[in-house]
């Protein structure tokens, strides 16, 4: 074949299907697998029962009347993910099924070891992760119909109901509000490469609404999820066994380690848009808090992980903006890095409502006299009220990014 070298367009730096990230869906799994093949009906029926059978205390005993399954007959990708999402969430129902007062030492083995040859293939943990709790736990109540609340559902489920629900869901929208600034990555890159400020300005206007949008669909949250609920119900069930004081010396996954092992709990933090725009915008994070985001990688799908490495190495927008003393291209810039810090100062005032008020109300509620003692899943774990799931200290830590982010502006 000839050479036409005159005519091609510059390839574009990178290309988003090699980093199995969607034009259409972004981070998300597109239209996630709903169903095991039948040799694994064992794991999807406890799975579609948790709620019920945590809250009457029954789980642990049916997981350990689950026969071992292999891992063998998993195909590609969508059904290793759903099996990741059911073992994830029976681990977390069985951890946590007495509250953090009734906590295990051992995951059984005919959990433990598919669980760990399902996380392996996968490059996941294993623990329940954004991956799975988010990207791969969703599906159309209509197939054919739009990517909006009231036509979506969950996949796998645990106590918490219509808050449960809301909090996956909202969570969701904000991924997939995020797909237009994260195809304005590939263009803004491009751009850079091509020193092409029109195409520069139009991916960073791209970028800020996206950046927008997707605060809009945090807003929803409030609308959707019930504080106390979050707070008593849901939240133990994100936690993890890493920096956690209710499970100080980790979990040993029988089968597969004599020794525990320690694994954060789900965090925000593992999302990969924001690491994604961190990294396009030359955002500097001090350095616990940057020590920290980049263990969360770790809890991300490989190609995930690496797409968001690879843009450190890419072309510096923020060198580009600087060189072109364009004032006008600055102003577009200055725009995604605004945007960028009102998204997290939402994100505080979620977390403030959601935990720390919560908390706030759990701690009175527990001194009223006849409060009730004893360990059960709707008693809000005490271990966690300044931590958030993943282990970081939570309020200094999100202050620390959202100032950091702001510090990201380019003075005129």
């Amino acid at each position: 074949m000839e050479s036409s070298d005159d005519t091609e367009e510059p390839p574009l730096p990178l290309a988003l299907s090699r980093f199995q990230v969607s034009e259409e869906f972004g981070f998300l799994l597109p239209d996630p697998l709903t169903e095991l093949p039948a040799p694994y009906s064992p794991w999807m029926d406890l799975a579609q029962e948790l709620p019920q059978l945590i809250s009457s205390h029954q789980l642990r005993s049916r997981v350990q009347q689950m026969p071992q399954l292999s891992t063998q007959h998993l195909r590609g990708r969508e059904e290793l993910h759903l099996a990741h999402l059911v073992l994830s969430f029976i681990t977390m129902g069985y951890v946590w099924q007495e509250g953090e007062e009734g906590t295990v030492q051992v995951l059984p083995r005919n959990l433990a070891v598919p669980y760990w040859e399902v996380s392996q293939a996968l490059g996941l943990p294993p623990i329940l992760s954004h991956a799975d709790f988010v990207l791969a736990n969703w599906r159309r109540k209509d197939p054919n119909g739009p990517l909006e609340i009231e036509n979506l559902d969950t996949i796998i489920t645990l106590p918490g109901g219509e808050s449960l629900r809301g909090f996956i869901l909202v969570t969701l929208l904000v991924e997939k509000a995020a797909v237009p600034g994260i195809k304005a990555i590939v263009q803004a890159l491009g751009a850079v490469l091509q020193r092409d400020e029109e195409s520069l300005h139009r991916a960073l206007q791209e970028l800020a609404g996206a950046i927008r949008a997707m605060s809009e669909a945090l807003r929803r949250m409030h609308d959707y999820v019930d504080p106390q609920v979050f707070y008593s119900v849901i939240r133990i069930f994100l936690s993890g066994w890493k920096d956690n004081p209710a499970m100080p010396h980790g979990l040993i996954y029988e089968g597969v380690s004599p020794e525990p092992l320690a694994f954060s709990g789900g965090s925000a933090a593992q999302s990969s848009v924001l690491h994604a725009f961190d990294e396009l915008l030359g955002i500097c994070h001090r350095q616990d808090t940057a020590a920290f985001l980049h263990r969360m990688r770790d809890y991300m799908p490989p190609p995930h992980r690496a797409f968001v490495r690879e843009l450190r190495g890419a072309g510096s927008v923020r060198r580009c903006v600087l060189a072109s003393g364009d004032s006008r291209l600055r102003a577009a810039f200055n725009r995604c890095v605004c945007a960028l810090t009102d998204f997290r100062s939402q994100h505080i005032a979620i977390v403030t409502k959601y935990i720390a008020i919560a908390a706030t109300k759990a701690r009175a509620r527990r001194a009223e006299p006849g409060a009730s003692a004893g360990p059960s899943a709707g008693k809000p774990p005490a271990a966690l009220e300044t931590k958030g799931t993943g282990g970081s200290h939570i309020f200094s830590f999100l202050k620390s990014i959202r100032d950091s982010t702001r510090e990201g502006l380019i003075s005129a």
